[in-house]
């Protein structure tokens, strides 16, 4: 009997109504006669509501206490959809991270799972019971609960999925992956597939509908996975391997990011050394760097910069007082009103030209840039925020998205 893993967002979850609802769609597809996973997240803004409780305690509460006071929101929507499986007359059985075997490992908050033990999932199947997973938690090495950050439930879905075999259908309030956040951009067109390296690209880029490491699982073990809407019968979209069809379009998409900010170390002395001391202090408080530029040297001294996430603000004030407390010459600028917007496309690995058709959109339209940065499959560009949305409506007409 073939399994069908299905992960529902927190929206997909935030009331009783909707839990019963997505009790049902899951029962019918039990009854076309598959053995039914479910994963699902914390109901509504649970986890933001948590968030906030910790910080009526604590500016900067310790991360493992955290990990177990976030790890709640989950526990409740599983035990909720498991009693509405039941009162519709189906076996189930609801299981924290821990209890499905997942194992986990890495920083509190941002663990990576290392391996799930599936022997627990696969008994309960087997005597007919429909089994309901918490997504975004495990357990690491020292037996503490951890959680796999923010999209963690779509990396616990996609997980699953590889080690039962089985495709993974991300329910959402969306109704599928669009060129352009339709939020932003009415006109957006919904994609009815897009291969995995330009979702990865477009998820680290700023696109909030599946989390990066969810698609970069997916594309190791050849996960399919389809995105659709939890509350709508319509079609989504298929993120799979490339064919020759996706390559024939040179842009797939545009990736929006307004989470974050941009630092820049002024009057740093040009030297290795010193460049690469800079960053081992940044990855030594585990905080993710995205984009980096640097000027050239103007009497022996440089300027860097850098961007990160704004939820690594604490962290990243915390080193960056240590660099200035060490040279007092050094100037730190945080900038938090920046954007990231990035178009995307596996066509153009063999268009030429692309690069200097979006700088002469900008141009045009009197749109400044902090920074560029390029991949084989990617261009990015930082703007002020107030030009955002001037951009993104511009180059997404332009560029036919």
């Amino acid at each position: 009997m073939k399994i069908i893993v299905q992960k529902y967002g927190g929206t997909s979850v935030e009331n009783i109504e909707k839990i019963k609802k997505v009790a049902k769609k899951v029962i019918a597809k039990k009854e076309e006669g598959f053995q039914m996973v479910v994963v699902v997240s914390a109901m509504g803004k649970t986890t933001d509501a948590l968030i906030d409780l910790s910080k009526e305690i604590s500016s900067n509460p310790s991360k493992r206490d955290l990990d177990m006071l976030l790890s709640t929101g989950e526990q409740v929507s599983i035990s909720l959809l498991s009693m509405a499986f039941q009162e519709y007359g189906y076996e189930s059985i609801s299981l924290t991270g821990f209890q499905a075997g997942i194992k986990t490992k890495g920083p509190y908050n941002k663990n990576k799972i290392s391996d799930i033990d599936i022997n627990k999932i696969k008994d309960n199947l087997e005597k007919g019971k429909i089994v309901v997973v918490a997504g975004f938690q495990g357990i690491n090495e020292e037996g503490d609960i951890t959680t796999l950050g923010r999209g963690g439930s779509d990396t616990t879905a996609v997980a699953l999925s590889a080690k039962l075999n089985s495709l993974c259908c991300i329910y959402t309030d969306v109704e599928g992956i669009y060129s352009v956040d339709p939020r932003i951009y009415k006109d957006a067109k919904k994609l009815a597939s897009i291969s995995y390296e330009e979702m990865m690209e477009m998820a680290s880029l700023g696109a909030g509908v599946m989390e990066t490491r969810a698609v970069e699982i997916g594309c190791k073990y050849k996960v399919p996975i389809y995105v659709a809407s939890s509350s709508k019968d319509i079609g989504g979209t298929y993120i799979k391997e490339r064919d020759k069809s996706m390559e024939e379009k040179v842009i797939t998409g545009l990736s929006i990011s307004s989470d974050i900010l941009m630092v820049t170390v002024n009057n740093l002395v040009f030297n290795s050394d010193n460049i690469a001391t800079l960053f081992e202090k940044v990855a030594k408080e585990n905080i993710n760097v995205d984009m980096i530029s640097q000027t050239s040297p103007m009497d022996e001294k440089v300027n860097v910069s850098f961007t990160t996430s704004k939820d690594e603000l604490n962290a990243l004030n915390k080193v960056m007082k240590e660099i200035k407390d060490e040279n007092n010459e050094i100037e730190v600028v945080i900038e938090e009103n920046i954007s990231k917007i990035s178009v995307v496309g596996i066509g153009m690995m063999n268009q030429s030209g692309v690069t200097a058709q979006v700088f002469r959109i900008l141009a045009d339209n009197n749109i400044e840039f902090k920074q560029v940065t390029t991949s084989e499959i990617s261009i990015s560009y930082t703007v002020a925020s107030s030009d955002r949305e001037k951009a993104v409506q511009i180059l997404a007409k332009e560029l036919n998205l």
